[in-house]
């Protein structure tokens, strides 16, 4: 879903709403540890269901509440296993990467490792709808994933959800040799309208980059002024120019001031 920078830019308005509903019911603005705690409601939820609560509550004020319903379901999932089983984890996102992509309603699962630290990947799974994920969540495959994960994690699974993606998608699956980058972009709140239209600009001068494969904006559904950016290049050599380049530059000076953490740039290889 390719999303205009108007339309986005009313998504994001509007999840701030959603937001402001949500902790009206006690909802925390930062989850510990991956979920998010409904003190009203008693049980630790993960931040998928945060975003199935905050697609209703914005179904709710829609004229096409179908629109919510439907929207596919982004995620990106940060996660960190013990130096001494790397290899075993590997093994283990190697099963459930394969297992996800035959369910019905996956329309991406890739698993990346990063470079220059071995023990941490990711991975970036897209789903028709929340239908598709909840059926994927409740899975036998996926059960049994999570429970041999926690044996060998250092840290529990940081999920990041988003209903909404801008920029220059590209399908999943194997392309050898790519050189992917996820960066996480945070500003202040008064700024996410601004950092929007920078990225925008942005993806439109990375397209043209020799070497571009695909530039992807995914704004977090519950902090709509934190965004992941996943970027992938033929080559290193690709992504350096891209470095060097003025737009890049310009957009880095830019941001700058906005900023409300340390622009976060990682560098990860496709999982064979």
């Amino acid at each position: 879903m390719n999303t205009s920078m108007g339309a986005l830019s009313s998504n994001l308005k509007m999840s701030g709403r959603v937001v402001a509903a949500m902790d009206a019911v006690s909802l925390p603005i930062r989850p510990s540890h991956g979920d998010c705690r409904l003190t009203n409601f008693g049980p630790r939820l993960r931040p998928i269901f945060r975003l199935v609560l905050a697609m209703a509550i914005l179904a709710a004020t829609l004229a096409d509440p179908a629109h919510a319903q439907g929207s596919p379901l982004y995620l990106v999932t940060y996660i960190s296993v013990m130096p001494n089983a790397v290899v075993s984890g590997a093994t283990m996102l190697e099963r459930y990467r394969d297992a996800s992509r035959k369910e019905a309603g996956n329309q991406r699962l890739d698993v990346l490792h990063e470079t220059t630290r071995p023990n941490r990947f990711v991975i970036l799974e897209v789903w028709k709808d929340e239908a598709g994920f909840m059926s994927h969540d409740k899975a036998a495959s996926t059960l049994h994933f999570r429970d041999e994960l926690e044996k060998i994690q250092i840290a529990p699974r940081d999920e990041r959800v988003s209903s909404g993606i801008y920029g220059r998608p590209v399908k999943g699956g194997d392309r050898p040799g790519t050189i992917y980058v996820l960066t996480h972009v945070d500003v202040f709140p008064q700024y996410e309208v601004d950092c929007l239209s920078l990225l925008d600009a942005m993806s439109i001068d990375t397209s043209q980059d020799d070497g571009n494969i695909g530039y992807e904006v995914l704004p977090e559904a519950d902090h709509p002024n934190h965004f992941t950016v996943i970027e992938e290049w033929t080559t290193t050599r690709s992504r350096d120019a891209h470095l060097m380049a003025a737009h890049t530059r310009a957009f880095r000076e830019r941001l700058l001031p906005m900023e409300g953490a340390l622009y976060d740039a990682r560098l990860y290889n496709e999982l064979d």
